[in-house]
């Protein structure tokens, strides 16, 4: 048996599982790979593949082009990015490993508070042999606006509670009551832009919220306003916030995420002015990454085994007869 271990950037997946164990051979990725072609061409002899969140896609154009592959393990308890009807009709289980979102909310708070009290600029300064820089900006007494008010948002919600800020939520799916029941006032998608000192997105991206923060939206915002993205780089026009920030529309971006990741290096928004950025390490935690790490190596057990998994692939007609096995060595 044969396994691929994916964008280990860090190069800590072999320290954080035991391998060794499965009595296979381990390979692990430490870089990108850059597009379909790449991925067919390193992944074609592999027997399972451990996909890190969603750095690497698998569409149908891909995985239909990996003949040996039988097992896809996603950490975390989905992954927009594999097309899991096409594993299902080419007949590759795809497993799930446990999530806990407590890390992606410490981020948007380090990143809120990043941006308020001009962190990153003070401490260049003082590295520089410089001091102060600006006047940084108070939570208490100012609004904090949820986009998406789901197991993230609400948690945010809470801490903002903490600081003194007022909470407000709004979209597409919630209802005043729910967020009622959380402690967050129900507002209008328009009230939501307009009143909030500091608005951070919490959705899914799908095709109903990709852009869903444009140009229009960004118009709405105070000019003293932070715009905080922990969740997916597509949910904001990304030209709309390069002008919105150039033109000084709102006061700042602090962004974990992006449309293409790794960013690129001549990337506009590396040089955009008043902004904080974090190469996605919302979920980047040791803490995390030992259960993804630990999860994945039993479920490739259980699979081996032919025991039960965590499958997000469901039952369905299959096109392979009786669908791709383990390796009688596995």
């Amino acid at each position: 048996m044969k396994i691929a271990v994916l964008d280990d950037y860090l190069r800590v997946a072999r320290g954080l599982a035991d391998w060794d164990s499965l009595g296979a051979q381990v390979d692990v990725f430490t870089e990108p790979l850059p597009d379909e072609e790449a991925v067919v061409t390193a992944l074609s002899g592999y027997d399972v593949v451990v996909a890190m969140r969603e750095r690497t896609p698998f569409p149908a154009s891909v995985l239909s082009r990996l003949p040996k592959l039988a097992l896809l393990v996603t950490t975390g308890p989905g992954n927009a990015a594999i097309d899991l009807d096409a594993a299902r009709r080419l007949d590759i289980t795809v497993t799930s490993t446990r999530y806990f979102p407590q890390p992606t909310v410490e981020l948007t708070w380090a990143l809120i508070l990043a941006a308020a009290r001009l962190i990153p600029q003070s401490a260049e300064s003082v590295r520089q042999g410089g001091w102060q820089v600006g006047l940084g900006t108070s939570l208490n007494r100012t609004t904090l606006g949820i986009l998406g008010l789901g197991s993230i948002g609400t948690r945010v919600a809470k801490v903002g509670h903490a600081f003194g800020m007022e909470v407000v939520a709004w979209s597409q799916n919630l209802r005043p009551e729910d967020a009622q029941a959380k402690g967050v006032r129900y507002v209008s998608c328009e009230e939501l832009f307009a009143g909030s000192d500091v608005l951070s997105i919490h959705l899914r991206l799908s095709e109903r919220t990709r852009g869903i923060v444009g140009a229009g939206e960004l118009r709405l915002m105070k000019a003293s306003s932070i715009l905080v993205n922990t969740s997916r780089g597509p949910l904001i026009d990304e030209a709309a916030l390069l002008r919105a920030l150039n033109e000084n529309w709102i006061a700042a971006a602090a962004l974990d995420v992006f449309d293409r990741e790794p960013l690129p290096a001549e990337h506009p928004l590396r040089s955009a002015p008043n902004t904080v950025l974090t190469p996605h390490i919302g979920y980047v935690a040791r803490d995390l990454f030992e259960v993804f790490y630990r999860d994945a190596v039993e479920d490739i057990a259980a699979w081996s085994a032919g025991s039960p998994l965590r499958t997000l692939t469901p039952p369905g007609p299959r096109t392979q007869g009786p669908g791709r096995q383990p390796p009688a060595s596995g």
